[in-house]
């Protein structure tokens, strides 16, 4: 009987240190409906640590409970969490770290713990050493609340200040130093709300002149801030200068935005003042190698953590402004101070310099990236320029295009929808995809015969006529050229783009040799240059499959597919011994040409060649002879790719090309220059891509 009643007291002293352990781990406290849990230990220094741990998750009602009740009669709950969220989350407190815990003084129901704290903030990192009171009561240790806990010197009356100062982005500047993309001024579009008349016929005609829907016009004159003597910004659109308006003949344009912003000002309630936006220089001219920034999203802020980007910062999104991102964006700077109740600085919790971004530099000429756009802006195709000594990248220009600066100003559903649907594609950046280069490929092709030594370039290969095949096994298929000369060597076969005489070289050369030596000048690889351009390639699947497939390469057709960046850095080797030059964009005081592929083709190779592609411009039988100048020797290739589903098809398209290059390297103003249209058939074939480059040419050496 002693022995069971000695069993039951042992058990039931169990069962209480059990539920006395329960109630010491776990309190439930409702809140607002909602069931908060937290743990309760009965050591001061674990209620310290387990209170600041819940900061950064923003678990404020949780760190309420466990202020010591006795306090509370101070400070209502809203109070509370509305003095600390307001405080954590706006210096964007993260990585909080509490260390060297130590017992201060100890009383019968208190205990003052020093600590040491370490966060990271918008300003950077704050560190400070702290104390906190702790009571101990029937839930376990409370805090004593004082403002101090969130900073030592921080007191009822005080507040936390935060200044940010914002970095200038750097400017993009031509290799001249003119600004491609930098400080610019448009115009805001406003409305006053108490001095609109006729409020909704007036909304309607502001959406109608700039071009919105009258909802969003509503929307921001609703929108929780606006009075009726508040300047609402509407729409940001182009500034009219007065200088743009003085010229003889002022552009259209420029006389339309003017009438737009007139009939603006007669609406009563329409204001317009002037406001600092990035501006886009060239515009249409280089928007697809500029790019533009946009406002950053919440998606944004989560792909960049501690990037120093914030809700008003702007990034790079396509272009030179998404390439150098980094460079251009520069750090904004801030500072948190405690404020006194006067306002006055009280103590400087972190601060960290503004760091402006920089500029970037490029290779580019302003002038000559114009003059490309304008010869070509209604044409769809590319342009690429560069000198061919020291790979400075001159102009990359993409027609059509579009005008980046509507993308600062902010961009409408419709005209975005317009140019996302419009057939000539003018956001589709052309000069970085690869296309069939056509005769342009011939001289390539005759490196690669000469290199190999499977082509003698004085064998005449014999006039065959205007169609030639290999024999019966070809069935119906036969290659054909445009001109009978005599004799059929390689130089003439240049000069005349005789398709026969390339489709013979290649298959001499045969498909290994073929294939080998244009992996050796880069094909199906990545380009070495800082905009990431489409590899070049010769076959849709790993390798050349058939004997014609081989002799339609030949001539630059078959599914050879080129880079024109890339097919320009191969037209450098025929300027530097058989070297091919590496293209670069960022600019450089000292230009140097830097080797990208050593012996290309050998020196003696390209003397041959150069024979061909100098008759080509200045030999009146040459196809690119409209491109002739009696100052400056010239060189180059046409190339005219035809795209048919069959080889009866008559409704497929052309492709127009012109390499054309200074042959003489004293010339001033070298320059190598390739030039693209999708679809010259029924407008002179690559005659009319010639015809513009020579107009090109024209204004570039005349600078």
């Amino acid at each position: 009987m002693k022995n069971r009643r000695k069993k039951q007291n042992i058990q039931k002293s169990y069962a209480c240190k059990i539920f006395g352990l329960i109630v010491a781990i776990t309190v439930i406290a409702v809140s607002g409906g909602v069931l908060l849990k937290r743990t309760i230990t009965e050591s001061p220094e674990d209620t310290l640590v387990e209170y600041m741990n819940h900061i950064e998750k923003k678990e404020y009602e949780v760190m309420y409970t466990m202020i010591d009740s006795d306090e509370k009669v101070y400070l209502t709950k809203e109070e509370y969490i509305q003095r600390n969220s307001k405080i954590y989350e706006g210096i964007e407190v993260s990585d909080i770290k509490i260390s060297h815990i130590a017992v201060k003084e100890k009383k019968a129901d208190t205990v003052t713990l020093s600590y040491e704290t370490s966060c990271n903030t918008i300003a950077g990192t704050i560190q400070f050493d702290n104390m906190a009171e702790l009571k101990k009561t029937k839930q376990g240790y409370k805090l004593v609340w004082q403002d101090s806990l969130i900073f030592p010197d921080l007191e009822s009356d005080d507040k936390i200040s935060v200044t940010t100062s914002k970095a200038e982005r750097g400017e993009i500047l031509d290799r001249d130093g003119k600004m491609l993309a930098g400080k610019g001024v448009a115009t805001s579009v406003g409305i006053i709300p108490g001095k609109l008349e006729d409020r909704n016929v007036s909304i309607e005609k502001i959406a109608e002149l700039l071009e919105i829907d009258v909802e969003t016009i509503n929307n921001k004159l609703t929108a929780k801030w606006v009075k009726e003597d508040s300047f609402v910004p509407i729409e940001i659109i182009p500034k009219v200068e007065e200088i743009d308006l003085m010229k003889i003949q002022p552009e259209e344009k420029t006389l339309e935005e003017q009438d737009c912003q007139n009939k603006l000002l007669e609406i009563p309630g329409v204001m317009l003042s002037d406001v600092e936006v990035r501006t886009y220089e060239l515009g249409e001219a280089a928007a697809h190698l500029i790019g533009y920034v946009q406002s950053v999203t919440a998606e944004d802020l989560e792909n960049h953590p501690g990037e120093g980007y914030s809700a008003e910062s702007v990034i790079g999104r396509s272009g030179v402004e998404k390439l150098y991102e980094k460079q251009l964006k520069g750090k904004d700077g801030c500072d948190i101070k405690i404020l006194d109740s006067d306002g006055e600085v009280k103590e400087v919790l972190a601060s960290i310099f503004k760091e402006d971004g920089m500029d970037i530099r490029l290779t580019i000429d302003s002038d000559l990236q114009k003059s490309l756009y304008e010869q070509f802006k209604e044409d769809p195709g590319c342009s690429v320029a560069m000198n061919p000594y020291t790979g400075e990248v001159l102009a990359l220009v993409s027609t059509p295009s579009y005008d980046n600066n509507e993308f600062i100003r902010g961009l409408s559903s419709e005209k975005w929808t317009s140019l996302n649907e419009d057939e000539k594609k003018p956001l589709y950046n052309r000069f970085r995809q690869v296309w069939c280069p056509g005769s342009t490929f011939k001289p390539v092709v005759a490196g690669i015969g000469l290199k190999t030594e499977s082509i003698d370039p004085k064998e005449d290969f014999g006039n065959e006529g205007l169609a030639w095949q290999k024999d019966s096994s070809w069935g119906s298929y036969q290659v054909t050229t445009l001109h009978e000369y005599e004799p059929v060597i390689m130089k003439n076969a240049i000069i005349y783009s005789d398709n026969i005489y390339f489709a013979k070289a290649a298959l001499k050369i045969g498909s290994e040799n073929f294939m080998n030596t244009l992996n050796e000048i880069g094909f199906n690889q990545d380009m070495p240059f800082e905009i990431a351009m489409q590899e070049s390639t010769y076959s849709n699947t790993d390798k050349i499959e058939t004997e014609i497939q081989l002799a339609d390469s030949g001539y630059g057709q078959g599914q050879i597919l080129v880079n024109p960046l890339h097919l320009a850095s191969i037209y450098t080797s025929f300027l530097n011994e058989g070297n091919m030059i590496k293209p670069y964009l960022k600019y450089k005081e000292e230009a140097s040409g830097e080797t990208w592929i050593e012996n290309a083709f050998s020196k003696e190779n390209v003397e041959e060649i150069m024979q061909g592609v100098e008759g080509v411009v200045n030999d009146p039988e040459g196809t690119g002879y409209a491109a002739h100048r009696d100052d400056i020797l010239l060189a180059g290739k046409t190339g005219t790719a035809e795209l048919k589903a069959t080889k009866e098809d008559t409704s497929g398209k052309e492709i127009g090309w012109f390499s054309v290059f200074t042959a003489d390297k004293s010339v001033d103003k070298p320059i190598l220059l390739i030039s693209m249209v999708e679809n010259v058939k029924g407008i002179g074939g690559s005659g009319y891509v010639v015809k513009k480059d020579a107009t090109v040419l024209d204004e570039y050496f005349e600078e």
